[in-house]
């Protein structure tokens, strides 16, 4: 068996839900015309990663974080009025699973806080797992609520046993290790994140685990930000990369996404190489394939979640 990932990295419409979610299903439909079974979409991809809280002043500019809040709370996901039915829909017909990263609003307790959760989607189009990032990073606290673990949990797939942590839980040691414990094949870690440190990590976190790892972050320039964003003209400037995982040099770029996927303790094989389309400046979805089906290497040196004595 050999199942083939998309990792989609196309812009969001930020703090749009319904049309970022329509932009979803349509890089769904690219990815299934080439063969992907396996979609993983960035950390809080709908709708979109709160860049602001980065660039905002604390207490000076509490009015304008404010606004930004209420439009984005506005268009969070509540998975109880069925707002990601349509990609669960889209999953079930033509049979694959789907990772993506949301902000979430539990209407059934509070129907305030908002969490930064990632949810699995199987090619049934049932919901197979929720999990809640368990402790937002610095100033992303004043956007999202702490999760708990009762989402750390492993889930069978067509393409494996797949689990993910947000971002940088990555750094979390016992909430990797609780993923390793329950013989996990897949390590997804949607992330805003980007650069040396971040591939390090996921090709640690491959050789640590014995497992493939993939790990994917939007790409996203000021340009992309919609025209009504609040502030819009204090806060972006329209030709700047807001996140450096859109570096403009396309080799640099390959060269980070193969490292990633390869990591030296799995087996994937890039058959997309062209990550960018830069004269047209629309990422493309990647597309990665395991060559080997869902039969990792088990490393005969080192087992992290039981026996680690045997070197």
């Amino acid at each position: 068996m050999v199942t083939k990932v998309a990792v989609i990295q196309k812009p969001l419409i930020l703090l749009d839900r319904e049309k970022t979610i329509e932009r979803a299903l349509i890089s769904t439909d690219e990815a299934v015309s080439k063969g992907a079974s396996l979609l993983v979409f960035p950390e809080a991809y709908v709708p979109g990663y709160p860049m602001w809280v980065w660039r905002l002043r604390p207490g000076g500019d509490m009015a304008l974080a404010g606004e930004i809040h209420a439009r984005l709370r506005n268009n969070a996901v509540d998975l109880a009025a069925e707002h990601m039915r349509p990609l669960q829909d889209a999953a079930q017909r033509h049979g694959v699973t789907i990772v993506i990263g949301i902000h979430e609003l539990d209407s059934q307790f509070s129907g305030s806080t908002l969490f930064n959760t990632v949810v699995v989607i199987g090619p049934d189009g049932a919901l197979l797992n929720r999990h809640r990032k368990l402790m937002p990073t610095n100033p992303e606290r004043i956007i999202w609520g702490m999760g708990d673990a009762s989402g750390l949990k492993v889930v069978n797939t067509p393409a494996g046993r797949l689990g993910s942590l947000i971002c940088w839980e990555s750094y979390m040691p016992l909430a990797r290790y609780a993923l390793y414990a329950q013989d996990i094949d897949i390590y997804v870690a949607p992330t805003w994140d980007s650069g040396d440190s971040w591939i390090a990590t996921m090709c640690h976190i491959a050789k640590e685990a014995g497992c493939w790892v993939i790990g994917t972050a939007t790409a996203f320039r000021g340009s992309d930000v919609p025209d009504d964003f609040p502030h819009r003209e204090q806060l972006i400037d329209p030709d700047e990369w807001i996140n450096l995982s859109g570096h403009p040099d396309v080799r640099e770029i390959e060269k980070e996404l193969s490292n990633v996927l390869t990591g030296g303790a799995f087996d994937l094989e890039l058959i997309e190489r062209n990550v960018w389309e830069r004269l047209s400046q629309k990422p493309i979805v990647n597309q990665a394939m395991a060559k080997n089906g869902t039969q990792r290497e088990y490393p005969v040196e080192i087992d992290p979640a039981t026996q680690y004595d045997r070197v």
